[in-house]
Order: structure tokens, then C-alpha cells, then sequence
């Protein structure tokens, strides 16, 4: 028996007591670093979401074995958040309809959800209408034509059935007990709404493919609400991507479980609270970019110099040559190799060893004054 089977669902209960500690100090560290990030200022603030927004993107699809280009997820981002010197990634039709999804659910978070809006963000995840190879039904709720809505693993004729999901003629009038408590002015903790939110949406499993990546938004749409902010600065996918075993399974329990969600929402405060710690980290990377161009505020850059800085201080893949130099900024040899000159000559560019016909170059780190 699943949870949607038993007599009071989806009245789920919860301990407060057994939850009040670890929602304190997630809530302390959510605190901290929404502080810190006021304090930097809108541009940086903007590359922060940006760094964050990727991340959650790629993330999320990659949890269900899409891989995207962070390239042209970034891209995609950046154009929409009006990032400038962002850059310019290959168009890809399912990076951007993950892109339209996700933004729209955070910034527009205070909209009211709607079945035509979760039939929006399904479609825009399949824009040819197909799931790989298979045909499905893309902008609707599912039905059961093939016979009912089962999450399974193994091989053909030796499956394993890890969830059902309640019958397709159920969906419509589950769907509108979801959407009326989702769109109810907060009256309960934002992380646990948040928790709940994902739960009772991916229980009810209402489209034919893309629920745990709309599970996943509806997650951060209800966190944005409750900041009063569509900002967002670290990635709940990201973390479940690296805890991807434990998601699947604490689910798998629940789901199948009664409907005391207690130990789910013990994973999910924990999963919010290590996803603090990561956008803390990620932090660091823009305050040494913010460090640098003000380190360098008085100095000359053209603009392939400043767009090619930019690259290397978000994370430049392999090593800087002159030759990548100029087959990014779109120039000659000797235009990459004087854009290049200038930068050692101003001290912000440093050659890294080894032999002269591959030279590569590094930003300059100033050093530590001794005290």
C-alpha cells in the first residue's frame, strides 16, 4: 500500500519536536548567507544567481540522466537575466526550456500556480514531444494507455517496482487539492512547505514524464515565496544530485510508508542545509571576481580582454593559450598574443611553466602582506 491509498491522505503529519533543531540551524545558515549576499551589492548579487541558477539547471536534469551543456545552460540564463560580458554558449532547445521552467517558477514566484502553467513547464521540457525515443504526452496530464504510471529499474522481465502511482482518472481532482494548499497564503515553515510540496507532487506522479525535475522547481518556488525573494543563490539540485541514492531511497520509504513524513522532512532540512554550505563555497568564487575587478579598477582593458577575464575568473576549462585566446574572442594570433602582453605587463597575467610553444597563462594572485 502506498501513501495516496490510505484513508487520510494527504493529511500528512510530522514531530516538530524531532524537526525544531536541525530547522534552526538550517534557518541560521539560509540567514547568513542571504546576509552576506545583500551586503555585495545587485551586480554581484546577479552573477551569484547566475552561478547558482546554472548549477540548478544542469542539475536537475542531470538527476534523471539528462546531461545539458553548462555552457548553454549559463548562456541561456545569463540573456534572460540581462548578465553582461556573459559568455555566449551554443542554443540548445532542451537547456532552454529547462531555463524557461526554472526561472519562471522563482521569478515569477508569487504567481499563482495553475494546471496551465505546470502544463507549460512539461512541454517546454520536451520540445519535440518525445522522451528519447519514445512518443509521449507532452502539455497534459498522463493517462494509463500503457498501463499504469510505475517507477521501475532492471532488466526486461526481471523489473523491479520501486512506486505506482495512483491511476490517471484520480490525477485531475488531486491536482486541484495540490494546487489550492500550494497557492494558500504560508502558514507553516518555508523548508517544510518546500519539502511537502516535492513530495505530494511527485506522489501524485500527474504527467507522463518530467515530474521529479517539476517536483524539483516546485521546491524552489515555494523556498523563493517564503524569502520574499526570486532570487536564488544556492541549488537544492545540486545537492541532491551529489545525494542522488539517498533521495531516491528516503522517497521509496515514504512513499510507501504511512503518512508521518517526519524522517523525509529530516532528509530534505538536511539536504537544504548542505546545499547552504556549497552556495557558501560558490560564494567565494564571486567575492575573488568582485576582488579582482576592483583590485584593477584604474586599469585599461579593451573589451576582449575584459570578456576573456571574465571567462577565466567563472572557470576557465583547461588551460589559457594564446591560441584559445583567440579562437574565443574571435581574432588574429598576434591581436590574442598583444591582448595577452599587456595583461603580463600590467601584472595580471602570469606565464605558468613550461616549454614556449604551448605557453599558458594564469591571473596573477597578489601576494599576502605579512603582518
Amino acid at each position: 500500500m502506498y501513501i495516496w491509498e490510505l484513508p487520510d491522505w494527504p493529511h500528512f503529519r510530522w514531530d516538530a519536536n524531532k524537526l525544531a533543531q536541525p530547522l534552526a540551524a538550517a534557518h541560521l545558515k539560509q540567514g547568513r548567507l542571504l546576509g552576506r549576499l545583500e551586503r555585495l551589492g545587485f551586480p554581484l548579487q546577479v552573477e551569484a544567481e547566475l552561478q547558482a541558477t546554472t548549477e540548478e539547471a544542469v542539475k536537475n536534469a542531470e538527476i534523471e540522466g539528462e546531461i545539458l551543456s553548462r555552457a548553454s545552460v549559463r548562456s541561456s540564463i545569463a540573456r534572460r537575466l540581462g548578465v553582461p560580458d556573459a559568455a555566449p554558449g551554443p542554443v540548445d532547445r532542451r537547456a532552454e526550456g529547462i531555463v524557461e521552467m526554472t526561472l519562471d517558477a522563482t521569478r515569477n514566484c508569487v504567481a499563482p500556480l495553475t494546471r496551465e502553467r505546470l502544463f507549460a513547464w512539461q512541454a517546454a521540457l520536451f520540445p519535440t514531444g518525445r522522451s528519447g525515443l519514445l512518443q509521449i504526452r507532452v502539455g497534459t496530464w498522463r493517462d494509463d494507455v500503457r498501463g499504469p504510471m510505475q517507477v521501475v529499474s532492471g532488466p526486461i522481465g526481471q523489473e523491479t517496482i520501486h512506486y505506482q502511482a495512483p491511476p490517471a482518472e484520480r490525477i485531475e481532482a488531486e491536482m486541484q487539492a495540490f494546487i489550492t494548499w500550494f497557492n494558500e497564503p504560508l502558514a507553516m515553515d518555508g523548508i517544510l512547505h518546500a519539502a511537502t510540496a516535492h513530495l505530494w507532487f511527485v506522489t501524485i506522479h500527474p504527467f507522463e514524464d518530467g515530474n521529479g525535475r517539476i517536483a524539483r522547481v516546485l521546491a524552489d518556488m515555494s523556498l523563493a515565496r517564503s524569502e520574499s525573494s526570486p532570487q536564488r543563490f544556492y541549488s537544492l539540485s545540486g545537492q541532491i544530485r551529489r545525494d542522488r541514492s539517498s533521495y531516491y531511497g528516503s522517497l521509496e520509504r515514504t512513499q510507501k510508508g504511512d503518512l508521518d513524513i517526519t524522517a523525509r522532512l529530516l532528509w530534505f532540512v538536511e539536504c537544504f542545509s548542505k546545499a547552504i554550505d556549497e552556495a557558501e563555497r560558490s560564494c567565494a568564487g564571486v567575492l575573488h571576481k568582485a576582488e579582482f575587478w576592483h583590485r584593477h579598477a584604474l586599469t585599461s582593458f579593451n573589451e576582449r580582454q575584459r570578456t576573456m577575464l571574465n571567462r577565466v575568473l567563472d572557470g576557465f576549462e583547461g588551460k589559457l593559450t594564446a591560441r584559445k585566446w583567440a579562437a574565443i574572442a574571435k581574432c588574429s594570433m598576434p591581436t590574442a598574443q598583444r591582448d595577452i602582453k599587456e595583461l603580463i605587463d600590467h601584472g595580471v597575467l602570469g606565464r605558468n611553466e613550461g616549454g614556449s610553444k604551448n605557453t599558458s597563462y594564469s591571473l596573477v594572485t597578489p601576494e599576502l602582506t605579512a603582518r
